[in-house]
């Protein structure tokens, strides 16, 4: 197993409640792929260096886990796919 960072901006548009769902289900995903969370942030809303998708900011949420690669190539995935997932990034911690 591997140490990981995921970083993901959620939309600033929905409500608190959905951010929580939206955060939930990346970590419920994770631990279906037997990976470990570490830790996690919330970072709070913070501008964005530049316009994405429209937004000028966004909720940004950071999760260190202890994964293999497969869980983070399905984080990438299911990140892509998500709408209300604007930007995301995964980094690999030596």
């Amino acid at each position: 197993m591997r140490n990981y960072e995921l970083m993901f901006v959620i939309k600033p548009t929905l409500e608190e409640e959905a951010t929580k769902n939206v955060v939930e289900g990346i970590k419920k995903m994770l631990s279906e792929q037997k990976a470990k969370i570490v830790s996690e942030k919330n970072m709070g809303r913070r501008e964005l260096a530049y316009e994405v998708q429209g937004f000028k900011n966004g909720s940004y949420f950071l999760i260190t886990v202890e994964a293999e690669p497969a869980a983070v190539k399905e984080f990438d995935r299911i990140a892509n796919i998500n709408e209300d997932i604007i930007r995301h990034i995964v980094v690999k911690v030596d």
